[in-house]
């Protein structure tokens, strides 16, 4: 080491250096902490923080929203979606205009008894035409001749339960077996919908009659079907067969005098009947449908009267 002289005559060591600085001595407590160089995991004092919310805007996939190409195909695919439910809506409404069924279903108390009698003793009725105004048919509550979709859906299901009643008191009630019998009852009155409208697409029948109309038209069946039911419940099987064919015989009056206008409509709308090969076929097919109903209810309610 190097050592120089000072004015009082002694050498003076000089201080070594030292390899690390000393540390400086606290100073005083600042009235108030410094945050500003905190790091985001701890606060001063000792608590951690939380860590930061994401904005509400800033998810995954908002990048992918606002690319053009993704609006694009967003709405060619909300436009493809509305031309395929237009176009189903479209052909569904040629085969059953659900749009008018709402025409079916208007009805009241008066109607359904007026039309309840009807079917059990049609015998006195007269006039069998429907009534129209301004060429559009009035509403079923306004004439009993229209016809509806209440009594044969209503129907339908007192039929089901009056069946599950039947069931019960021979004690061969089961879900299953009720099952098989609503089913099979539907199913029956959807292929006899079919064959009618492939019947009268065969012989080329102008006529009014929808597809909606015969449903109806099968469906009033199910009214001597419950009446016969009822009857073997009350009286055993004697009274089943006479209230069944007294409604057989009613319904088949009902379906001739009500098709016979429908179906022969051009030789109604002249006043006298018309000759000829085609008239027969109409003629023909309006006994067939007729004779079918009490085929129909005797097959669908025989096994439940014992």
């Amino acid at each position: 080491m190097d050592y120089t002289a000072t004015q009082s005559g002694f050498r003076q060591q000089p201080a070594m250096r030292l390899r690390n600085p000393p540390a400086e001595a606290p100073g005083p407590s600042p009235l108030f902490e410094d945050t500003s160089r905190v790091g985001s995991g701890a606060q001063p004092g000792g608590y951690r923080t939380q860590p930061a919310v994401p904005q509400a805007g800033a998810y995954p996939g908002q990048s992918i929203l606002s690319d053009p190409m993704s609006n694009l195909a967003m709405a060619y695919g909300s436009s493809l979606a509305s031309q395929g439910k237009e176009m189903v809506d479209k052909n569904l409404d040629r085969f059953i205009p659900i749009s008018k069924l709402k025409y079916y279903f208007a009805v009241d108390t008066v109607y359904v008894g007026k039309k309840l009698g009807l079917l059990v003793f049609p015998y006195l009725h007269e006039n069998w035409e429907v009534s129209y105004q301004q060429d559009t048919p009035v509403a079923p509550r306004f004439d009993v001749n229209a016809p509806d979709l209440y009594i044969p859906f209503m129907g339908f299901i007192t039929y089901v339960l009056v069946a599950g009643l039947a069931l019960g008191t021979q004690n061969r009630f089961s879900p299953e077996l009720l099952g098989v019998q609503a089913s099979s009852a539907f199913v029956w009155l959807i292929m006899e919908v079919l064959a009618v409208l492939l019947s009268l697409y065969l012989i080329t029948v102008n006529t009014d009659l929808t597809t909606v109309d015969l449903l109806a038209f099968s469906g009033y069946k199910y009214v001597g079907m419950i009446v016969g039911v009822i009857g073997g419940l009350l009286f055993g099987r004697l009274g089943y067969y006479l209230s069944l064919l007294w409604c057989c015989v009613a319904i088949f009056v009902f379906m001739i005098r009500t098709l016979r206008l429908k179906l022969l409509s051009e030789a109604a709308a002249e006043g006298r009947l018309v000759r000829g090969a085609r008239n027969q076929l109409r003629m023909y097919l309006t006994m067939s449908i007729a004779a079918a109903q009490p085929i129909f209810m005797y097959w669908l309610t025989y096994h439940l009267v014992r």
